[in-house]
Order: C-alpha cells, then structure tokens, then sequence
C-alpha cells in the first residue's frame, strides 16, 4: 500500500496567505494537504491606524494579535518609518512575532510567550509583560473586529492607558468552484478529510457554509483548548488539540494515523 495515498488529507482553514504557507510546509513533511480558508480578511479604511503611525512613538508598546493584523497595520505605513526603539512590538504567538521581523521590527523590540508555552495567546503574552512597571503607559492593540479583551483589562488594572484600533475585518468566505468541490467531498467523506483549525469563527463559518451537515464523523485538529470546545459543541466526533505549531500538529497528525483502522483509510 502507498503509505501516503492510504492517509487522509488536511484541510487548512486559515486565512490566506496563511493557509498555503501552512499547506506548504505539512506537504514538505509528507502530510497531504489543502486550503480551504474559512474566513476572508478585508482591509477597513479607519483613521485610527494613519493617526497610530503618527503617535507611534507616544506608546509604549503596541499588541499584534495575530499575523493578519502585522500585515493589514503595516500596509499603511509611512513611507521611511522607523520602528521607534523604545516602543514595544507585543505577538501574541510565533507566527504574529515572525511576521513583525519581516516587517522589519527589530527583534529587540518584539516580545512574544515562552518558546515552550502551552499555547500562544493572551495569557501567555501577558507572563512576559506582567513584572513590567504599566502606569501610565500607552498601549495600543492592534486587532481585527472585535476580539478578546482580556489581555487589555489586565494592562488596565496595572495602570495602562489601553486602546484600540481595528485593522481589518473578518468575512464569510466567498469560496470558488475548488473550493465548493473540495468542501463537496470533504461533507461526502469525512473520515477522509481532516480539519485545522486556528480560530473558532472559522468553525463558525463551516457551519454557515454547510448548514445541513452532521461532523459527528468529522476528524480536526484545534490549536487552542477554546477552539476545540466549539468544535465539539457542535458535534465533531473526534476533536484532538495542539500548540499552534507545525511540530506539534504533526505529532498529533502521526499518532491519530498509526492508531487509524485500516477500513478508516483511503484504499
């Protein structure tokens, strides 16, 4: 038997260019996968980013929830504008802290959890940031619509001046042919279709997409303990969780598979 052929396929659910950078690197270590991203990014023209640029100096540190929200702020960047070295660049998780450094923020500046945190969130960003002095200090978090607000009221209970600014939207995806197709045959097989997810709204937005689906025979991966409980909430049948990584994705993609009934398998 074709060991890589008898495997089902992942299917990627973040956004894009997310999405393939993923498909890429789980092909490189003999995964089969796809994307089909689950939620549509959509920049916002709102004057709080250009008048954030122009007071980026004033803050002491600006929170980066997720690479999307490095990639929209960056888009409205000044031209020849400098990184200011006293202001923090805060990354809630490896991805949001590469996608700075790319970005050309000094890795000095950026801050980011514990290499070997349990999961990347706001709870482990804030384990690197609560022994700092915080009153007074300007905050800015740079997020999508809406969003958790645990991290800034933590700030704000130390003293902060925390605010927002929203760079982009989140949307329904507007899926083409291929991606209608592949989600076809992921509802028609879905032991042979594995989901990975990063964000619950993505689990949300398979439900709107596939109203009259049953997931009880459904397999995903979910990268936070909040995601995992959404997906069993509504009726996946096998829901395993992993750090936000591709090393631990793998590993629990590899035990799953050795543990998989032959007649679970594509022939």
């Amino acid at each position: 038997m074709n060991t890589a052929m008898s495997r089902p396929q992942m299917l990627v659910t973040r956004p894009q260019p997310q999405a393939d950078e993923w498909v890429a690197e789980l092909a490189v270590r003999g995964v089969p996968a796809r994307a089909l991203p689950l939620i549509d990014i959509e920049p916002v023209e709102d004057p709080a980013v250009s008048i954030a640029w122009a007071t980026l100096p004033a803050h002491r540190m600006l929170v980066f929830v997720s690479p999307n929200c490095v990639h929209s702020f960056f888009a409205s960047r000044p031209a020849a504008s400098a990184w200011p070295p006293a202001t923090v660049a805060a990354a809630t998780g490896p991805g949001t802290a590469q996608a700075l450094r790319d970005a050309g923020v000094p890795a000095a500046a950026i801050v980011e959890p514990a290499s070997d945190a349990v999961q990347f969130d706001s709870e482990a960003l804030w384990r690197r940031l609560q022994t700092q002095p915080w009153g007074g200090q300007r905050v800015l978090v740079v997020r999508g619509d809406g969003g958790r607000d645990w991290l800034a009221e933590r700030l704000r209970e130390r003293g902060a001046e925390v605010a927002f600014v929203q760079a982009y939207r989140r949307t329904l995806p507007r899926l083409d042919a291929a991606a209608r197709a592949l989600l076809a045959d992921a509802m028609a097989a879905p032991a042979l279709h594995w989901w990975l997810f990063s964000s619950s709204q993505a689990v949300e937005h398979l439900l709107q997409l596939a109203p009259q689906s049953g997931w009880s025979s459904g397999c995903a991966v979910a990268t936070h303990p909040r995601i995992a409980q959404t997906l069993r909430t509504h009726g996946f049948g096998t829901v395993h969780s992993a750090r936000p990584t591709l090393d631990a994705v793998l590993d629990v993609w590899e035990r799953s598979i050795q543990s998989m009934p032959a007649s679970d398998q594509r022939p």
